[in-house]
C-alpha cells in the first residue's frame, strides 16, 4: 500500500502548498511514484502549483521528474446510502484511483476545518504541519499564558489530531507519525524565536509529534509557483549557479526531508 502523507494545518498562511509541492517533487527527482490530491476545492493552491508545472514543461519542451496529480472524482449523490457521506467516497475513490501507481500519496488540506481534512487526517501515516513561527499560528495547537510561556491546554487542530489517531488505533492501523515544521521563519526577532522553540519543545512531548525545520521566508518561493517549479528544477532550466538564498533554501528542504524519515527515502538529492 502507498505511503500516505496528509500537509496539514487548519490556518491559511502557513506555506503548506509550498511545502507540499517541494516534497512531493523531492519525492519525485528521487525515482519514488507520488501521487497528489488537493482537498481545498475552492482555492486548489496545489492544483495549480501542478497545473502551472504541467503548462510551462510542456511549452519548453522539458521533462522533468513530477509528482501526478488527480482531481476529486465526483459521485452520484443518488448513489449513496442514507448514512453515508458523499466527501469520504469523494476522497477514499481518488486514494484507491492514485494507490497503485504510487509509492507515496500526498494530500495538501485546506486552511481551515472540513469534512475532507477530518477523512484525510484519519488516513495519514506521517502528518506533516508547517507552522508560522507566531504566537499567533501556535494558537492552533495550543493556548498559552499571556507571557507566552506555559501551555494551558491544547487547542481546536491538535483535538482534531487526536481524534484521528483514535480512529487509526480502533481500526487497528499504525499510529500517526506527526511533525511540525517551523515555516517561514524570518531573520530578526529573535525574542519570539527563543520563546516559540521552547513553548513548541514543551507541547511536543506533551501531545506527541516530532518538531522539523521548514523554510525560512523567502522570495524565490513566490517567484517559482507562476512556472509551477521548485527549488531543485533550477539547474534544468538553465540557472548555472545558485545564489546563497537558493543554496541555503535547498538545503532546508533536505533537511526537512530527511527529518519526515519516510520508509526507503534518503534524501539524497
Amino acid at each position: 500500500m502507498a505511503h500516505i502523507i496528509v500537509v496539514g494545518n487548519e490556518k491559511g498562511g502557513a506555506g503548506k502548498s509550498t511545502v507540499a509541492m517541494h516534497v512531493a517533487t523531492a519525492l519525485a527527482r528521487m525515482g519514488h511514484r507520488i501521487g497528489c490530491l488537493d482537498l481545498d476545492l475552492r482555492q486548489k493552491s496545489l492544483g495549480r502549483y501542478m497545473l502551472n508545472r504541467r503548462s510551462y514543461l510542456q511549452s519548453e519542451g522539458l521533462d522533468l521528474p513530477s509528482p501526478s496529480y488527480a482531481d476529486l472524482p465526483e459521485i452520484d449523490q443518488a448513489s449513496l446510502g442514507p448514512e453515508e457521506n458523499i466527501h469520504d467516497h469523494r476522497l477514499s475513490q481518488a486514494v484507491a484511483m492514485l494507490e497503485p501507481d504510487s509509492d507515496f500519496i500526498l494530500i495538501d488540506c485546506p486552511g481551515s476545518h472540513t469534512r475532507l481534512s477530518q477523512v484525510a487526517h484519519s488516513l495519514a501515516d506521517t502528518l506533516l504541519t508547517p507552522l508560522n513561527d507566531s504566537f499567533v499560528d501556535f494558537d492552533l495547537l495550543a493556548h498559552v499564558d499571556t507571557a507566552g510561556e506555559t501551555i494551558t491546554g491544547p487547542s481546536v487542530y491538535s483535538e482534531m489530531v487526536w481524534n484521528a489517531r483514535q480512529l487509526r488505533a480502533q481500526a487497528g492501523l499504525s499510529p500517526i507519525d506527526w511533525i511540525v515544521a517551523r515555516n517561514r521563519v524570518g531573520a530578526q526577532q529573535m525574542t519570539n524565536k527563543d520563546k516559540m522553540e521552547r513553548v513548541i519543545e514543551k507541547l511536543a512531548r506533551r501531545i506527541g509529534f516530532r518538531v522539523a525545520p521548514g523554510f525560512n521566508e523567502r522570495v524565490i518561493f513566490r517567484e517559482l509557483f507562476p512556472r509551477g517549479l521548485t527549488l531543485l528544477d533550477l539547474r534544468d532550466i538553465g540557472v548555472k549557479s545558485l545564489n546563497i538564498s537558493n543554496i541555503s533554501a535547498r538545503q532546508e528542504l533536505r533537511e526537512l526531508v530527511k527529518a519526515l524519515n519516510l520508509p526507503g527515502v534518503t534524501a539524497d538529492f
